[in-house]
């Protein structure tokens, strides 16, 4: 027979478990929510622009391909990291004479060559089975890459300090870091869609000048080199920013002696 108290003393434990866990919690809410989010104001978009993909052949495809090189970029870093989690390796990591800035270096350089490794082999399909190649986007194709990849570095790095801070209980943020910032980055849809106070935090993200430049290159034959300087600009406050945050809660994990714990 089952035990109904035993049953409830496992639920209970898993309760607790999410209960003293945000990360957690966050994940819950965040999936269903950002599903709406997002189609919400491509559905709303779309039925006032109907012609708005026919006039720009690829315009998806194209958004689709950068914006995995932005997902890329990121989990890239996040499972180099995660990987020596799992491993528990990270203690023996460090208590070799690599330092900390070496490793990180390490990482952006491996998440580089899975991104490459990732977002190739798609483009390369896109162009006989849709009649779609991202290399016509010509030279701004290399700048728009550097942007969100190093955009994807930049919140990488940070989801690293923060595992290291709170634990493998913050494992998800790796996962869900950078969909939250989908809706405002306008990878389907143009800026302008957007409500006036999200638009004001749109501008905020390099991904956002991405994309707005990636449509000016394929609508109007244009390279807006504006939205190129402020992509630019903003990656390296906010690389700066992520480093800076990452050597903090890296020095308070090795005083926690955190860098030999892999557990919640």
């Amino acid at each position: 027979m089952l035990a109904l108290r035993r049953i409830y003393a496992v639920v209970l434990r898993h309760w607790f478990l999410l209960r003293k866990s945000w990360p957690r919690l966050f994940e819950l809410i965040y999936w269903p929510t950002m599903q709406v989010v997002l189609w919400g104001f491509i559905n709303q978009f779309m039925a006032t622009n109907s012609s708005w993909v026919a006039q720009g052949a690829g315009v998806l495809i194209a958004a689709v391909l950068l914006w995995d090189i932005l997902f890329r970029g990121q989990i890239g870093v996040s499972m180099g990291f995660l990987e020596e989690m799992w491993s528990r390796n990270l203690g023996n990591l460090f208590v070799s004479p690599l330092k900390p800035g070496e490793w990180v270096v390490a990482l952006m350089v491996s998440s580089l060559i899975r991104t490459l490794i990732g977002v190739t082999p798609a483009a390369l399909i896109a162009i006989p089975l849709f009649g779609y190649s991202l290399f016509s986007l010509g030279l701004p194709l290399i700048a728009f890459f550097l942007c969100l990849i190093v955009m994807g570095w930049s919140i990488g790095i940070l989801i690293i300090g923060l595992i290291l801070r709170h634990g493998m209980g913050a494992e998800s943020l790796a996962w869900m870091s950078v969909f939250i910032l989908a809706p405002v980055s306008a990878v389907y849809y143009p800026l302008s869609a957007l409500p006036g106070w999200l638009q004001a935090i749109a501008w905020m993200l390099p991904s956002a000048h991405v994309f707005e430049g990636m449509r000016a290159v394929v609508f109007d034959a244009t390279v807006r080199w504006d939205h190129l300087a402020w992509a630019a600009g903003l990656n390296a406050l906010y690389l700066a920013a992520a480093i800076a945050a990452f050597m903090a809660f890296f020095r308070d994990a090795r005083v926690r002696g955190a860098l030999l714990q892999t557990g919640e």
